[in-house]
């Protein structure tokens, strides 16, 4: 990226704070982090809870709103009848290009709704997906999966546009020019799981733009295998809930285990600089949250429960993911692979959905995702 083409995706960052269930206190916290960094915000929150809070950095400007989606409520109908909502407005103004990303630790349906309206979808893209990174205890780099909730049900179609999404922001964010990407799947063997999955694997298989290395098992997703994780979305969610819910159950029964008698609360004593390099290690606040891509801009989905340092996170990764061009990129490649909304009808009107797998139109020639600085 030249110093030109950062100086024009130079701009503030859409904060919606009434997302945060940890507000104000460590809004204010994280927020003052980063903007000492450079970061420009604009916050979307009560005025009457941070006034003052800012006043000393030019950084940080303060929109005034009251009014909140809740995670109870319909996110479509909810945004639809509260055009006042903080992420309703925040989104608007990415929108209107009054900011370059958006970042909210809120409801995730009430965040992709507004997105989606007002924001839309990239013209390439059938559907948006989820994307969360996983860390990964001694690894450089996490590992990336989607769909995590966005989409219950996808079709051969949707999966393939998903491994392309996740290569692209994975290259142009993470770091990795040419990830390798897989399809989670219940075995490694080319013809199992579901027909979807099947033909999602026959479709990338042959594929010259990606490093696509096949299937791969829950069991594997933390085993260097691959980078990028595809799945439907109640695949995902279910994988994600299950990973959390077994981090949580295994660090409290080291907790108890290494209060259960004197010699185990003093080799937990001796353990514990270690185990809390490793928890900071793990720490999902220390990835920004999800990120929804697929968008025609920057949208992070960070965790409602969020401190200081989740905030900062979420804010950071909204940040680089727009000035490393993680959008456009992602347009790109599926422009190039012959993957794009265009090409797949033409593939349907010239023979069905198979045509998507059979496709042709993908270069003979691998080459590295370079997409930013």
């Amino acid at each position: 990226m030249t110093d030109r083409d950062a100086a024009t995706l130079a701009g503030p960052i859409a904060f919606d704070a009434l997302g945060a269930e940890a507000a104000p206190e460590q809004v204010i916290a994280g927020v003052r982090e980063v903007a000492a960094e450079g970061v420009a915000i604009r916050l979307f929150g009560p005025a009457r809870d941070y006034r003052g809070a800012f006043d000393d950095l030019d950084a940080v400007e303060l929109i005034d709103c009251v009014d909140r989606i809740d995670n109870e409520a319909d996110p479509i109908a909810a945004v639809r009848a509260q055009p006042d909502a903080s992420i309703v407005r925040a989104a608007a103004d990415l929108a209107a290009a009054r900011s370059i990303a958006l970042a909210s630790p809120g409801s995730t349906g009430a965040t992709l709704a507004a997105a989606l309206g007002a924001v839309g979808r990239m013209p390439s893209v059938k559907r948006p997906a989820l994307a969360v990174q996983l860390p990964v205890p001694g690894a450089k780099r996490p590992v990336l999966m989607l769909d995590v909730g966005a989409n219950t049900e996808l079709r051969a179609q949707h999966l393939i546009q998903f491994a392309y999404m996740g290569a692209a922001f994975y290259a142009a964010v993470l770091g990795n020019p040419n990830p390798r990407v897989a399809l989670l799947c219940n075995g490694s063997e080319a013809k199992k799981g579901t027909p979807e999955v099947v033909e999602a694997h026959t479709a990338l298989a042959p594929a010259t733009l990606l490093d696509f290395v096949g299937n791969v098992e829950g069991r594997d997703l933390f085993g260097g295998v691959a980078d990028v994780v595809v799945c439907d979305g109640f695949t995902g969610n279910i994988t994600l809930k299950t990973i959390e819910g077994t981090a949580a159950a295994l660090s409290a029964a080291i907790r108890r285990a290494a209060r259960s008698n004197p010699f185990s609360a003093l080799g937990g004593a001796l353990l514990k600089p270690a185990l809390g390099g490793l928890r900071r290690e793990v720490d999902p606040d220390t990835t920004g949250g999800a990120i929804l891509l697929g968008l025609r801009g920057v949208v992070v989905v960070g965790h409602g429960s969020a401190g200081r340092g989740g905030i900062a996170a979420m804010i950071r990764l909204a940040e680089r993911s727009a000035r490393q061009r993680s959008v456009e990129g992602t347009s790109e490649l599926l422009t190039a692979a012959g993957v794009s909304r265009a090409a797949i009808r033409r593939d349907r009107q010239r023979g069905g959905d198979q045509g998507v797998a059979a496709s042709g139109s993908m270069s003979p020639n691998r080459r590295t995702l370079r997409f930013g600085d």
